[in-house]
């Protein structure tokens, strides 16, 4: 008799759309209480963008920096996107990959990484829902699969409301919700079966 192995637990799973949620076992470090968005994720490692901790930046400061002149207000707080590339920035956004840079991460979210579209948003032309951040989030071939067996993140299906209509602070604690938990009853201690 032969036994196969469902193709569900040979083939790993993308976590692209879905959020990352910091349990306390990161107890300390840029991660600490962070909700990650991701963009890419497949064997050869994930992508991501961590949309609830802010630089401390405003986007007319990065506009200004840029020498770009906006039309309309863009007093919107710069996210800290992650401990990569930190000199690089990202605009998660809805609406079609139409701008020079843009890659789609769903029919209706894409990241893109091109001044056309800051330049179209300094405008007013821009996409409606939109996210700038500094920086990402990486994991090599495999280590984000080794964390989640550690139990740092918890995963749920992302929500564009929650993405783009909640405030920063309250991100972290909806995407819980969706779950079914309340993020600040967790503990570090956690079992394994």
């Amino acid at each position: 008799m032969t036994s196969s192995v469902p193709s569900s637990m040979t083939t790993p799973t993308s976590l692209r759309d879905h959020f990352l949620i910091a349990t306390p076992v990161i107890e300390s470090g840029f991660f600490n209480r962070s909700l990650t968005y991701i963009c890419e994720h497949s064997a050869a490692g994930a992508m991501g963008i961590v949309v609830n901790q802010f630089l401390g930046v405003d986007l007319s400061d990065m506009m200004e920096h840029l020498e770009i002149q906006p039309v309309t207000c863009t007093d919107m707080p710069v996210l800290a996107g992650g401990p990569v590339a930190t000199d690089h920035g990202f605009v998660l956004h809805d609406g079609p990959a139409g701008w020079e840079g843009s890659q789609a991460v769903t029919p209706t979210v894409c990241i893109t990484g091109s001044r056309d579209i800051l330049q179209a948003i300094a405008s007013g032309k821009g996409p409606e829902d939109y996210l700038i951040a500094l920086g990402y989030a990486g994991w090599s071939a495999g280590q984000l699969e080794s964390e989640m067996a550690e139990n740092s993140w918890l995963t749920v299906p992302a929500d564009h409301h929650i993405l783009f209509h909640c405030e920063a602070s309250e991100r972290l604690a909806a995407a819980g919700q969706k779950l079914g938990i309340d993020i600040d009853l967790l503990s570090a201690d956690a079992g394994h079966a």
